[in-house]
């Protein structure tokens, strides 16, 4: 179907949803309002490049008058090339949307390859993503932070809340690699470690059905940094959910009900992860790509602290502003990666 017929049957549609509401006996005016909401951001982009395109036929058609020639020119000239950017700007809207995108997410870190070093540099990137989440005002909750005697990073994950969230940090999912002299190193040699993350779309209870017999749950006394309290009860909550193997442990909260309820929203999120990608094939292989096993040599990204750079592979971007990045500016990083995953679907849609 061509843009303009898809646009008009857009635009009808919109007319029929208000038509609905107003003859509506009540019954499905939660539906149809949400229908309506949805379509009118875009409806009002339609307008506008209707508009557009309007201006630009009357002042084409005014360029044959001497009189009007001058002023249609100009009014030509910027309708014309306001007409192709709205245009792109109305197809990326009818793009399908990922039912995740405006959800908040589940983030996992862990370090890879590299021993400490990467278990340091694991601490400090779980430290970016708490500044990134907090200069877009998303609510950033520690649900396990497992630190080595060093302040390295075994394992962090954290609930980050806000609309929005998964869109904005989905691509963040893979080996992150580092290249840098570590402090613990006295000859001034370049270490390279791997980290991998994980981003998961938060879910609700609704979109994963969990049988509480399918769930083994251990409890036991909680180590690390947890402090005496923690020693004394058995408080830390181990879940294994037998269909799938999927073990999630949480020893953050000194209670153990609290524990269970943190390890749940991680289980559950990860099991609407595997729902996710069973799928779509493609997307599934695209995520074991990414994520991968943590060898040095799988990458979506390299943090070179002596060259000051950041390299995001996948899109060939090099930024060389190491130290912004690190306190948390991933903008521009997913700004571009927004960009061409968009450039990639709509080329797919043309062919």
């Amino acid at each position: 179907m061509s843009l303009p017929a898809r646009l008009d049957r857009l635009l009808t549609r919109a007319d029929e949803l208000k038509h609905l509401l107003a003859t509506s006996d009540g019954s499905q005016i939660g539906a149809l309002s949400k229908e309506l909401s949805d379509l009118d951001p875009l409806v009002e982009k339609v307008q506008e490049l209707r508009a557009a395109e309007r201006a630009r036929d009357e002042a084409e058609a005014m360029l044959a008058d001497p009189d009007m020639r001058e002023l249609a020119e100009a009014e030509y000239r910027e309708q014309k090339e306001r007409v192709p950017v709205l245009e792109h700007e109305v197809r990326l809207m009818l793009l399908p949307k990922d039912a995740a995108d405006e959800r908040s997410a589940i983030l996992e870190v862990r370090p890879a390859a590299g021993g400490d070093e990467a278990a340091l540099f694991a601490a400090e990137l779980f430290g970016a993503y708490r500044r990134y989440a907090e200069s877009r005002r998303w609510k950033f909750e520690l649900l396990e932070a497992d630190e080595n005697e060093l302040g390295g990073l075994r394992y962090g994950s954290a609930e980050i809340t806000g609309k929005g969230v998964f869109a904005r940090l989905k691509y963040e999912s893979g080996v992150h690699r580092v290249q840098r002299v570590p402090a613990t190193e006295t000859q001034g040699r370049i270490h390279t470690s791997t980290v991998t993350v994980a981003v998961l779309p938060e879910a609700e209870e609704v979109d994963v059905q969990i049988n509480e017999s399918d769930l083994r749950i251990d409890t036991y006394r909680a180590s690390g940094a947890g402090g005496q309290h923690v020693n004394k009860t058995d408080s830390a909550v181990r879940i294994t959910h037998l269909p799938s193997g999927v073990v999630v442990a949480m020893q953050e909260e000194r209670s153990q009900h609290k524990n269970r309820a943190k390890a749940m929203k991680v289980l559950r999120a990860r099991l609407y992860e595997a729902q996710r990608s069973s799928l779509d094939a493609t997307r599934a292989a695209d995520r074991k790509s990414q994520v991968g096993t943590g060898d040095r040599s799988e990458r979506i990204r390299t943090y070179n602290f002596p060259q000051g750079r950041v390299t995001d592979h996948r899109i060939g971007l090099t930024l060389h502003k190491i130290d912004r990045v690190m306190l948390g500016e991933f903008d521009e990083l997913v700004d571009a990666l927004t960009t061409e995953d968009q450039a990639a679907r709509l080329a797919a849609e043309a062919e």
